[in-house]
């Protein structure tokens, strides 16, 4: 059975969505989640929400899917102990010091990994296993191909996005909102960035990175056949009506087993669309055809949502099948039973029945009273009456009794099972590194790799792994004291993981030892090598336990995330080694749809790629591993002037050289080894004193 599962961005949406028949809902509680502007649910609210679905047999999952500080973590880990005790039936995450923090409080509690995590890989689904995780919540670029594979062969449930809106970023990896307008989306504050106006030669004329939503309303028998858990709709930030709309016809088709009808399709484009939509991902056709805008004066759709609201406002749809059960025998009490689908039985009984004068009530009159369960959530499936002839009972009384069952199942379902609770304890602090970090240097390019860089001697140079195998003479003239680094991608589909395997056995085969490492998906592939593993920014660390929970899964050290302040970097304890970049263009987005060629109508990452925004900021754009495109920050990051993040208890410091040249790199690495004086025209000092909300 397919999950069909609707946003909850307030209680009008979640009554929309449960009214229209959605099977779960997902909402946030408190601050602590991916959609912090959309109406979230007090504490009371979420009581009120958890018991309203549950009497209607729908789940609720809460959405805890955000990075979170330190300071932070003990509101977060109360919150999923109350989440617990209120009856939630899975917590989404993220944050893996989140997930270590929140099972302490509530360790009966599910979790599910939330698509921020990344899990694009069969790997990256069973190390969510391996941490406990029931369900994984894929990434919304994969095509049918990969999400079937990885089905066919998953040890948990897997849930996909099927309708809303698309990310232009793996989701998790975007730092867009944060870096330019200190709003991060990792902390459920993104301001959309994607959605703005950008271009090509200094002119910001179109909208390159706005796709349009997703809609795979023809392809749910493919996503039953190919063993789909859950089908999820986006939309927590959209009106209730829309929710109405898009759960009706969802909820309609997988229950009636058929494709939508050109009216529906209307519909659903009707409720909101950004010029269509786009199943571009699911089948593997990516490219300018995916991308569109919302269209501005686009009229609403008044009498559309009007017939919504009559779906929900003030109605009661039966959505709760249960069975009546009765017994009518002379000098006997009347019984009356009733079972929901989960095997809960409620009984009731009532007066002796009287010998019948005229008329004796009827096996059939008995079943037709009790079917008659309008104005409920109850929908009569079946009713069973053994009745003795000769008898009379009132069809008040019979009417009292289903009542009477009806009001203590309401009850039973909305009961609250016991849980275990307890409390999170940070534990032990570790102190910070007395000495000042060793320098590191990260390349995006073989050809930046010079004698000159490597006569510095750099404590590790890390190398993407396509470079190092296809460049090796880039380490003429590696230093005893320099380490060599292999940079794992942060998104390869299985299919390209053979490829990936081959690069980092010769990486091996060539000296490397290092390997940095983005994605859960892709600890197995480097750890089969042998090499050191050490976590790049693509798997946040933002907290503590965060880093002990990559200690335990074997990192040697782990690089901080750059959403923090060099303040709370200082204040972090520290369970292995930190490492931080100081130095560089920080990367945006990381797309699966490259823009390059979507510019140019063909494969070339030659020449100068540079987006313009329409304040005149010009982003570099280069080549990600897999024909893959990166984002960079218009401006590099510098910090060779400042004190503090010498003295914020790093083990290593980064120099990420991307778009300079082999002279710029050999200059940055001198300039903070403290040999010259040189500065960048432009800079920023990233988010390292200024912070994210």
């Amino acid at each position: 059975m397919l999950e069909l599962l609707a946003p909850a961005g307030s209680m009008e949406a979640l009554t929309a969505a449960v009214q229209n028949g959605a099977d779960a809902v997902y909402m946030g509680f408190g601050d602590f989640n991916a959609r912090r502007n959309a109406k979230n649910f007090t504490e009371a609210d979420f009581a009120a929400a958890i018991s309203y679905c549950h009497l209607r047999g729908v789940k609720v999952y809460l959405t805890l899917n955000t990075l979170l500080t330190d300071r932070e973590l003990p509101a977060a880990a109360d919150l999923a102990r109350r989440a617990a005790e209120l009856g939630a039936d899975a917590v989404l995450v993220q944050d893996l010091g989140v997930l270590r923090a929140a099972r302490q409080a509530a360790p009966d509690l599910t979790f599910h990994a939330s698509t921020q995590m990344t899990v694009h890989n069969l790997d990256g689904v069973k190390a969510c296993a391996d941490l406990g995780l029931k369900r994984a919540v894929l990434s919304r670029e994969l095509p049918a191909s990969e999400i079937e594979y990885i089905c066919d062969r998953s040890p948990i449930e897997i849930e996909v996005f099927g309708h809303g809106a698309l990310c232009m970023c793996y989701s998790g990896q975007c730092f867009f909102s944060a870096v330019v307008g200190e709003r991060s989306g990792n902390r459920g504050l993104c301001a959309q960035p994607c959605r703005m106006k950008y271009g090509w030669g200094g002119r910001a004329d179109s909208y390159p990175l706005s796709l349009k939503d997703a809609c795979l309303i023809d392809q749910l028998r493919r996503l039953k056949k190919m063993g789909v858990s859950c089908l999820k709709l986006e939309g927590r930030m959209k009106r209730a009506e829309y929710v109405a709309v898009v759960t009706r016809i969802y909820a309609t088709l997988l229950r009636e087993d058929r494709l939508p009808t050109p009216q529906e399709r209307q519909a659903l484009e009707d409720a909101f669309s950004r010029q269509g939509f786009t199943r571009g991902y699911f089948e593997d056709k990516t490219g300018p055809a995916m991308f569109g805008v919302r269209e501005e004066k686009t009229p609403e759709p008044k009498e559309l949502f009007a017939q919504a609201r009559q779906t929900y406002v003030g109605q009661e749809n039966p959505l709760v099948e249960v069975r009546f059960y009765a017994m009518i025998r002379a000098g006997e009490p009347v019984r009356v039973g009733v079972e929901d689908g989960e095997g809960r039985v409620v009984t009731a009984a009532g007066e002796p029945p009287q010998a019948a004068l005229t008329r004796a009530v009827t096996a059939g009159q008995v079943e037709k009273q009790l079917s008659r369960t309008g104005g409920t959530p109850y929908r009569c499936a079946g009713v069973k009456a053994a009745v003795e002839d000769g008898l009379s009972v009132s069809l008040s009384a019979l009417n009292a009794l289903r009542r009477q069952v009806l009001e203590e199942l309401s009850e039973k379902r909305q009961t609250l099972e016991p849980c275990r609770t307890g409390e999170y304890h940070p534990g032990v602090r570790y102190e910070n590194p007395g000495e000042p970090p060793a320098l590191t240097v990260s390349v995006q390019t073989a050809g930046q790799i010079t004698p000159q860089l490597l006569a510095l001697s750099p404590a590790i140079v890390y190398v993407p792994a396509e470079e190092l195998s296809l460049h090796p003479e880039c380490l003429e003239g590696l230093q005893a004291g320099t380490a060599l680094g292999v940079i794992v991608p942060r998104v390869a589909w299985d299919r390209e993981l053979p490829g990936v395997r081959s690069q980092l056995r010769r990486a091996r085969e060539l000296g490397a030892a290092e390997a940095l490492v983005g994605n859960l998906g892709l600890i197995p592939a480097a750890a089969e090598q042998g090499f050191t593993l050490r976590a790049d920014y693509g798997l946040p660390a933002f907290n503590a336990q965060a880093l002990k929970e990559f200690k335990r899964l074997g990192f040697a050290s782990a690089t901080l995330s750059f959403e923090l302040k060099l303040a709370q970097i200082r204040d972090l304890s520290k369970a292995i080694p930190a490492e931080a970049i100081v130095y560089g263009r920080l990367p945006l987005m990381l797309t699966e749809n490259c823009i390059i060629k979507n510019r140019t109508g063909r494969c070339g990452c030659e020449g100068e790629n540079v987006l313009t925004d329409r304040r005149g900021a010009r982003f570099p754009v280069v080549k990600a591993p897999g024909c893959r495109s990166e984002i960079l920050n218009s401006r590099p990051l510098f910090l060779a002037d400042k004190p503090e993040w010498k003295k914020a208890g790093l083990t290593y410091a980064r120099l990420a050289f991307t778009t300079e040249s082999p002279a710029e790199c050999v200059q940055v690495l001198e300039r903070y080894q403290g040999k010259s004086g040189w500065a960048p025209a432009e800079l920023t000092r990233g988010l390292y004193y200024r912070g994210v909300e």
